[in-house]
C-alpha cells in the first residue's frame, strides 16, 4: 500500500509540470474519490499538499480532459467562371452573430452574366464580415468568417430572465409614478402655452388691424396721385408674383448606378450594332391553324404531362426545320479582325429571350432539332422559372446559335431585333391581331395574324436566304402537321 501511494505522488508530481504549460481549465484534473481513499490520512494529507502546490485545481466530480480551441473558418469569394474575375457584393442574407445552417446562402455577388450565392460551408455562427454592400470583391478574397457549432437554445438563459423580470417589476413601479409626474408637468405647460399663446394671437390681431387700416389710408392717397393705368400694371405684375412659387408637378431627379448585368447588356448590345452588318426582313403568319391545334390539345395535355402547351414550341420546332434547309442563319463568323471563317452547325442551340427585373437574358435550350414540341415547352418552362429566380448559370446561357424573341407578350405590333453575336439571325414574334385576309376563293375574312421579322448578318445571309427562311417557317406554322412529316 506504501508503494503504490508512492507510485501515485510520484506519477502525479511528474505530470504536473507537463500540464501546467498547456492551456487547460482548472476544472480539466479530476480524481475520483475512490482513488483518494487508498491513502491513509497521514499520506493523504501529504497527497493533497502535493496537489495544492501545483497550479491546477481539484474537481471531484469532472473528467479529465483537454478542451480543443476552435477556429473560425474564414470563407472566400468563390470561382464564379473562367472569364469573370470580380464582381459586386450585392446583398449580405445574414449578419454578423447569426446563426446558419450548412449550405445556407450568406451573401449575393453580382456578375456581369449572372448572380453568384455563397452558401455557408458548415452549420456555425457568423463571426465577422469583411467587405460591405456596393462593394467590388475578387475571387479569393476573405468575405466572411464562420465558427462552427450548434444553434442556441432559447431556454438557455432563463435564470437570467427571472432574476432580471424581479427587477423589472420594482422599476416598473418607479417608472409610472414619474410618468404620471411627467403627465401632469406636461399638462401644466401645455395650459400655459395655450394661454400664452391666446395672448399673442390677440396682440397680432390688433397690430394687423392698425396695420390694415394704415395701408388703406396709404391705398387711397396713392390711387387718388396715380393714373389707372399704371395701377392696372402694378396689379397684374403682383398676381404673377403671387402664382408663380405655386407650379404644378414634380421636378426632382435620381440618378443611379446601373448593375452590372446592365453594363454588359449594353455593351454586347453595341458591340452587335459595330460589328453585324444587320438588316431586317418581315412576313405575316396566319396563326388559325396554329392556335386551332393549341385548342384542341392543350387540356388534354396539360393533365396528362402538366405541360402548358403554348406558341414557343412550335416556333422553335419550325426554326429548327427551317434551318436545316438554310444552314448558313445558323452558323456564325470566327477569327481576327471581322472574321475570316465561317462556322456551320449540324445542331441548333436555340436561346430563348426572357425579360427579368434586371435585365435581358438568354437561357439556351440544347439540341432543338431533336427534341418535340413538349420537350421544348419543359425545357422553356424550366430555364424561364430559373431566369426569374437568378439561379441561371453560365452554363445556361452559353453557346446559342440561333435566338427568338417574343416581344408580342408585351403587345408590341413589330420590331427589329438586335443579333445576339456570335449568331447571325434572330426571330422577332409579335402580337396576334385581327386583321382582314383574302383567303381561298378571293374572300376577305378576319384572321388572327402575327407579324414575324428575322434580323440577320448580312456579312454571313443575302437577302434571298433569308426571304427563305421566313416562307419556310410560315408554311411549318399555318400547317402544323408538315412539322411531323
Amino acid at each position: 500500500m506504501l508503494a503504490a501511494r508512492r507510485c501515485l505522488s510520484g506519477r502525479t508530481a511528474a505530470t504536473l509540470p507537463r500540464l501546467s504549460g498547456n492551456v487547460i481549465s482548472r476544472r480539466s484534473l479530476s480524481i475520483a474519490p475512490n482513488a483518494l481513499r487508498l491513502a491513509n490520512s497521514s499520506h493523504s494529507s501529504n497527497l493533497k499538499a502535493d496537489l495544492s502546490s501545483a497550479p491546477l485545481m481539484v474537481s471531484q466530480r469532472s473528467n479529465f480532459h483537454v478542451s480543443a480551441l476552435q477556429m473560425a473558418e474564414t470563407v472566400k469569394v468563390p470561382q464564379m467562371a473562367e472569364s469573370i474575375s470580380e464582381g459586386t457584393l450585392k446583398q449580405w442574407n445574414k449578419k454578423k452573430g447569426d446563426y446558419v445552417n450548412a449550405d445556407e446562402e450568406v451573401a449575393t455577388i453580382e456578375t456581369d452574366k449572372i448572380d453568384v450565392s455563397v452558401n455557408a460551408p458548415k452549420s456555425g455562427t457568423i463571426v465577422d464580415t469583411f467587405a460591405n454592400e456596393e462593394d467590388t470583391v475578387t475571387v479569393g478574397q476573405d468575405l466572411f468568417s464562420i465558427e462552427e457549432g450548434e444553434a442556441p437554445e432559447g431556454g438557455s438563459s432563463g435564470g437570467a430572465q427571472e432574476e432580471s423580470s424581479g427587477k423589472g417589476e420594482e422599476e416598473d413601479g418607479k417608472k409610472k409614478e414619474e410618468e404620471q409626474q411627467q403627465q401632469q408637468q406636461e399638462q401644466e405647460q401645455k395650459q400655459e402655452q395655450e394661454q400664452e399663446q391666446k395672448d399673442q394671437q390677440k396682440q397680432q390681431k390688433q397690430k394687423q388691424d392698425a396695420q390694415k387700416k394704415e395701408q388703406q389710408q396709404k391705398d387711397t392717397k396713392k390711387s387718388s396721385e396715380k393714373k389707372p393705368e399704371p395701377s392696372s400694371k402694378s396689379q397684374s405684375s403682383s398676381a404673377k408674383s403671387e402664382q408663380a412659387p405655386s407650379q404644378p408637378g414634380s421636378r426632382e431627379e435620381r440618378r443611379v448606378k446601373m448593375s452590372r448585368m446592365r453594363l454588359r447588356i449594353a455593351e454586347r448590345l453595341k458591340q452587335s450594332q459595330n460589328t453585324a452588318a444587320s438588316l431586317t426582313t418581315f412576313n405575316e403568319v396566319d396563326m388559325s391553324a396554329l392556335m386551332g391545334f393549341r385548342a384542341r390539345h392543350k387540356d388534354r395535355l396539360l393533365k396528362e404531362t402538366g405541360i402548358k402547351l403554348g406558341f414557343m414550341g412550335a416556333f422553335a420546332k419550325a426554326s429548327a426545320l427551317a434551318l436545316k434547309e438554310i444552314p448558313a442563319a445558323n452558323a456564325s463568323i470566327e477569327g481576327e479582325g471581322l472574321g475570316d471563317t465561317i462556322v456551320y452547325r449540324d445542331y441548333v442551340d436555340l436561346g430563348v429571350a426572357v425579360s427579368t427585373d434586371k435585365g435581358l437574358v438568354t437561357p439556351v435550350v440544347r439540341n432543338v432539332e431533336s427534341l418535340g414540341m413538349l420537350d421544348i415547352e419543359r425545357s422553356i418552362a424550366e430555364l424561364g422559372k430559373k431566369a426569374r429566380d437568378n439561379k441561371l448559370t453560365l452554363e445556361d446561357m452559353a453557346g446559342s446559335t440561333f435566338t427568338i424573341s417574343n416581344g408580342g407578350v408585351f403587345g408590341s405590333l413589330f420590331g427589329t431585333p438586335i443579333l445576339n453575336l456570335p449568331a447571325s439571325a434572330i426571330l422577332g414574334m409579335h402580337a396576334i391581331k385581327e386583321k382582314p385576309w383574302v383567303v381561298e376563293g378571293g374572300k376577305i375574312e378576319a384572321r388572327p395574324i402575327m407579324v414575324i421579322a428575322l434580323t440577320y448578318d448580312h456579312r454571313l445571309l443575302d437577302g434571298r436566304e433569308a426571304v427563305t427562311f421566313l416562307v419556310k417557317l410560315k408554311q411549318y406554322l399555318e400547317d402544323p402537321g408538315l412539322m411531323a412529316l
